[in-house]
């Protein structure tokens, strides 16, 4: 039996300019912490929209499955 050998196959490295790494780093920054606000922070009394509490009935499951307290 005779082996075929295998083609050599390298990854390419993603070229990524600076201000657009800083443009993507500041993004996931920012969608991050309006996350964790909207999770964990947001309790109607705190809310910075008020005393609506439309989002914290929406993610109000979610909250308890990730450990933060809400009453």
């Amino acid at each position: 039996m005779t082996a075929i050998p295998a083609e050599s196959t390298r990854a390419t490295p993603v070229v990524l300019p600076a201000t657009k790494a800083v443009l993507w780093l500041a993004g996931t920054v920012f969608l991050a912490l309006a996350l964790y606000y909207f999770i964990g922070i947001d309790q109607g009394a705190t809310s910075v929209f008020g005393s609506d509490m439309h989002i914290h009935e929406f993610v109000h499951d979610a909250r308890h499955f990730l450990g933060f307290p809400c009453h």
